[in-house]
């Protein structure tokens, strides 16, 4: 097998051993990238860390296998990660309203995630149900219980980090949807707006739910304007990442719509290739590029495509039309704008 991958250690015979373990382990596919991960940790214990770098690695790492372990099973069904308050009482409308919105959500065909907590978690997952359900729990200094619906499930995982839980949260999320909460669930949805924000992850629904009636978000709403906007710390565009709402059939419409005909994006070179369920009509190739033209890096830069080559490793995705473009990589709010638009085809 021809190596390619320059990611090695000092020692040519050390280097033998590695590849000799790898085929004794059948690695085929991936082959560089299971290498590199061995040179790491060769490279780390090089580096002669101390004993409680070592343990976090090792956790983190054990983790991360893990949690892609139990998830891989569900890969082909969308998922929705909803946050709120573990101290929501089940009175509460609050609580009432995210059991509704999982019911609403499961019956569209997503599966739920929480923080397998009690309160709106606890909720949301009674809403979804068992089988519906996964849970991101996190061991904490004092005993935390995962809530009744999925305590015991194989789907519940507990982490020791809080940052392996959040990219688990992030990776594995189609939407997400806030409930009022605490310092946590403002952190998760701050965490999830600025990796839109700034293109380290690809953009989805974000919906912010508020009880029929209540105005924890919309108060939360006017602060972003009041301070943030007008103090010029986040742009107008910013807001097009955000839905707002106190009406449950509108938040499931917010994410419904989202993948009406949008599936799914990623960069190949200087362009980013949006994978779509249906074509854009030819006629409307040059409106786009009329509308969106301030996000283009290269004005007349969009066109369709069929799968490129460099999309070879993908092949679940090789038969759906391609909207290839020259974006600029800044204004991520635009081309939310953007795939609202192609939703509209």
């Amino acid at each position: 097998m021809s190596i390619t991958n320059s990611y090695r250690t000092a020692s040519p015979a050390l280097e033998k051993k590695i590849d000799e373990l790898l085929q004794l382990a059948n690695v085929s596919a991936d082959y560089d990238k299971f290498r590199e991960m061995l040179v790491t940790v060769l490279k780390f214990n090089e580096d002669r860390p101390s004993p409680a770098d070592v343990y976090q690695m090792n956790t983190a790492f054990k983790e991360m296998r893990y949690a892609s372990k139990v998830f891989q099973p569900y890969a082909a069904d969308k998922k929705i990660c909803v946050f709120g308050s573990a101290r929501t009482k089940p009175e509460e409308g609050s609580y009432r309203a995210a059991r509704e919105f999982a019911q609403l959500m499961t019956g569209s065909g997503y599966m739920v995630i929480t923080g397998g907590g009690h309160g709106i978690m606890g909720a949301a997952q009674e809403g979804a149900g068992r089988e519906r359900s996964f849970a991101l729990n996190i061991r904490l200094p004092y005993e935390q219980k995962p809530n009744e619906t999925i305590a015991g499930d194989e789907k519940l995982i507990t982490f020791r980090y809080f940052f392996t839980r959040k990219l688990n949260f992030v990776k594995n999320a189609d939407a997400v949807a806030l409930f009022p909460g605490g310092f946590g669930t403002m952190d998760e949805g701050f965490e999830v707006i600025t990796l839109m924000q700034t293109g380290k992850t690809p953009i989805i629904p974000v919906v912010l739910v508020d009880e029929p009636g209540g105005n924890f978000w919309t108060t939360f709403e006017r602060y972003l304007h009041e301070h943030l906007l007008r103090d010029g710390v986040i742009s107008k565009d910013d807001f097009k990442l955000l839905k707002f709402t106190d009406n449950l059939a509108e938040a499931q419409k917010e994410i419904l719509n989202f993948y009406y005909n949008f599936h799914s994006y990623r960069y190949i070179g200087d362009e980013l290739v949006i994978r779509l369920q249906r074509e854009v009509p030819p006629g409307a190739i040059r409106r786009l590029e009329e509308d969106f033209a301030d996000i283009l890096d290269e004005p007349g830069s969009i066109r369709m495509s069929g799968a490129l080559p460099e999309e070879i490793n993908e092949p679940e995705l090789a038969d759906f039309p391609r909207l290839c473009l020259k974006f600029d990589r800044r204004t991520h709010g635009r081309l939310r704008e953007l795939i609202d638009r192609l939703n509209q085809f």
